[in-house]
């Protein structure tokens, strides 16, 4: 696993682990991060982020947020629009 990502809302610790890729839905778009990828922040919009880690994919429903990406440690920050996590 490349990346070290942790994705907190308001009620929980929804993630904290590794994972290979991480897509989130940005205000400008959808983006994926990779590992190595560029220092960035971003705010994010209503739509799935989703991750995959030990080989399997995942999805989080959320309403907004935000993503801060930093030497391969990505952190999200996001409001749920359910407490499901697929």
């Amino acid at each position: 696993m490349s990346l070290k990502l942790k994705i907190v809302s308001p009620e929980k610790i929804e993630f904290d682990g590794y994972a290979d890729s991480v897509t989130v839905p940005g205000t400008l778009g959808a983006f994926e991060i990779l590992e190595n990828h560029a220092p960035i922040l971003s705010s994010l919009e209503m739509g799935l982020l989703t991750y995959k880690s030990n080989g399997e994919n995942h999805q989080l429903a959320i309403l907004g947020g935000f993503v801060e990406v930093q030497k391969n440690e990505v952190n999200v920050c996001v409001e749920c629009n359910s407490d499901t996590q697929q």
